[in-house]
């Protein structure tokens, strides 16, 4: 298969994209929000013999970084900015397989344009509503020792890791998904992965498009989609791993919310599905595929 690197452009931005494969669009929307599909390579690839497999890096991250700003990015930006890598790839509707805050964005775009979604994977998607953010982050921090707790307080006011050093980049997230995997010792191989991509500059800038994200939904006391996702008509797969950190309870409203989706948990395996348990991934997606 031929691996391509192009850029998109879009009303107001750049975004990096990859492809591999050939057939149906399969479109990656990676999480973090303040991440870039990076840390999906190269486990993603496997997909590739079920269709073309296209991923980029959301407005101002990673590849796509050019000096934008949180004002530079909205939740409305990003879904622009996806319908915009529909049109590129020249179909009508795709797959969509969202990952952690990738899901948040596959959700938002699936209810804004159900007919442009021919199937829905939600892998260890974060949450649809305020209420259930809320809920994930009392969860993470009985995860976390009381040392944990105030070494993250410190990393927030260290200079070094305010001016984007990657180490101290990658002590923070050493602790934020130590519990997010089955198998700790995947932790180092997730955030050797996470800033491939990224200057000391845009990891600043995606920082703080992540806080705007987040001023936008999670952060709003009416923000739930879950009533919407009741207009979602594609095929859709809930999945996530019985050692993920996000509380269950979140991938079964998603799942309840949506009208024929099936929720499947994966044995042994966390957050990090794709890499954690590739070949039972492919299984499931091409099971939703055939559908």
């Amino acid at each position: 298969m031929v691996e391509t690197e192009t850029f998109v452009e879009t009303d107001r931005s750049r975004l990096a994209v990859r492809t591999l494969g050939s057939g149906r669009p399969i479109v990656v929307l990676h999480g973090g929000p303040d991440f870039d599909y990076e840390y999906l390579l190269p486990e993603v690839d496997q997909l590739a013999d079920l269709g073309r497999l296209v991923l980029y890096a959301q407005r101002g991250r990673g590849r796509s970084f050019a000096g934008e700003g949180p004002d530079d990015v909205s939740i409305e930006s990003d879904v622009a900015d996806l319908d915009a890598i529909r049109t590129w790839t020249g179909s009508d509707d795709v797959a969509l397989l969202g990952h952690s805050w990738g899901g948040v964005l596959a959700m938002e775009y699936a209810i804004r344009h159900p007919g442009r979604v021919s199937h829905l994977v939600l892998l260890s998607s974060a949450p649809a509503s305020h209420a259930d953010a809320i809920v994930l982050r009392s969860h993470l921090r009985t995860l976390r020792t009381p040392d944990e707790l105030d070494r993250m307080a410190e990393l927030r006011t260290d200079a070094a890791y305010l001016a984007g050093d990657d180490s101290a980049e990658a002590e923070r997230y050493r602790i934020h998904f130590a519990k997010a995997l089955a198998d700790p010792d995947d932790v180092d191989r997730v955030v050797r992965r996470l800033r491939r991509a990224f200057t000391p500059e845009a990891i600043v800038a995606a920082r703080a498009i992540e806080d705007h994200l987040y001023e936008q939904t999670w952060d709003v006391a009416s923000y739930d989609l879950l009533p919407k996702l009741a207009s979602v008509r594609a095929p859709t797969l809930v999945l996530r791993g019985d050692h993920d950190f996000i509380p269950m309870s979140v991938s079964e409203h998603i799942a309840d919310a949506i009208p024929g989706s099936r929720l499947v948990v994966l044995p042994y395996c966390g957050h990090f599905a794709l890499m954690e348990q590739p070949e039972a991934v492919h299984l499931r997606i091409a099971e939703l595929l055939a559908r």
